[in-house]
């Protein structure tokens, strides 16, 4: 049986009242703490991933120091790909290294299923670890969405512009759509067997979709988007949508079928609502704010939660995920922040 006690983030995702704002970060799971940079001496990412006792302590280290109310599993978007036939490599300082592109429709139809139990036994088997034994908080499971997927797929790598992914979507239509296809198939059956093994919400990373317009996006991913939050709907766990620079795709959004919308820095929580959102809301300090003073930092912060306590239904987060110069104390002592500052409300 799991130890689980703190629930607020679930509560919160549902858009219920809470006794404070609950708080997590993304890339909470290593990148500033010392302890996983000592790790990544040894291991790389995929080492880690693919050991579970190992995985899940990089999870839980931020749950343990920062005392935030929720872990998000560590591992890359990229992890399910090579189950379906994609050579991927991430290297260090430049990211997922694709040796085979997609080029054509025959590419597209060249890659294969995945089937969790089989292909990734050890992603499962770290999430079952920590929500049966480890952790006091719910276990954010996460994917890739396709549109960021295809693109590395794509473009043989990351990108700054996404211009042969917007090339291969216009002009070849046919294949552009099976390979949302594939990538939705993958992602749901993914996602689900996360969700089989214990994971207690979802967040879909579509990090680079804001490289595209609000009619390209209706056109050639939202229904694809539609179709993975349909079928993951009937988990009955909290669904979360997550893009940088998407702020224009944020309406979209609120017409899918998840609890969720985070948000960038780009677009602050009341605008969203001024907007229109309905959705709950999360987000959303720059990252690169937690490098100032903190006298700077907390002025931020209480604009932020200020704005997202004004109804209920949010989340505090990053915009982005943390970056290694931020220091552990910084995000101790945030945490402890909005704890304090938003149960005194």
């Amino acid at each position: 049986m799991s130890k689980q006690k703190n629930d607020t983030f679930l509560r919160a995702c549902r858009g219920e009242k809470t006794d404070y704002v609950p708080v997590w970060y993304m890339r909470q799971a290593g990148r500033s703490q010392p302890e996983y940079r000592a790790l990544k001496e040894k291991y790389s990412l995929f080492e880690i991933t693919h050991q579970p006792e190992l995985c899940a302590y990089v999870t839980r280290l931020p749950v343990e120091q920062y005392h935030v109310d929720a872990a998000i599993l560590y591992k890359d978007i990229m992890s399910p790909l090579p189950a379906i036939g994609v050579d991927v490599e991430i290297k260090a300082g430049v990211g997922p290294v694709i040796a085979n592109p997609i080029r054509s429709l025959a590419d597209v139809e060249k890659l294969g299923e995945i089937h969790p139990e089989e292909d990734v036994p050890y992603v499962l088997e770290t999430i079952k670890l920590l929500t049966t034994e480890q952790l006091n908080v719910p276990l954010i499971g996460f994917a890739g969405a396709p549109f960021t997927l295809a693109s590395y797929m794509i473009e043989g790598g990351p990108s700054k512009n996404y211009n042969k992914t917007k090339a291969f979507m216009y002009a070849e239509p046919k294949a552009w759509f099976a390979l949302m296809d594939k990538l939705a198939d993958m992602t749901i059956r993914y996602v689900k067997a996360q969700i089989r093994a214990g994971a207690n919400a979802i967040q879909i990373f579509d990090s680079w979709v804001g490289a595209v317009n609000v009619d390209d996006y209706r056109t050639f991913i939202k229904p694809t988007m539609a179709r993975i939050f349909a079928e993951l709907r009937e988990e009955n766990v909290p669904l979360i949508m997550f893009g940088v620079g998407a702020s224009h795709l944020a309406k979209e959004w609120n017409d899918l079928p998840l609890d969720v919308i985070g948000l960038d820095w780009r677009l602050s929580i009341r605008e969203a609502r001024e907007r229109g959102i309905t959705k709950v809301l999360q987000g959303n300090l720059d990252p690169a704010v937690l490098l100032a003073p903190w006298e700077v930092i907390e002025k931020r912060v209480k604009q932020i939660l200020d704005e997202g306590m004004e109804q209920p239904g949010y989340i505090f987060n990053l915009g982005h995920g943390i970056f290694p110069e931020i220091q552990p104390e910084t995000l101790k002592r945030l945490t402890a922040f909005i704890h304090d500052y938003t149960s005194r409300k």
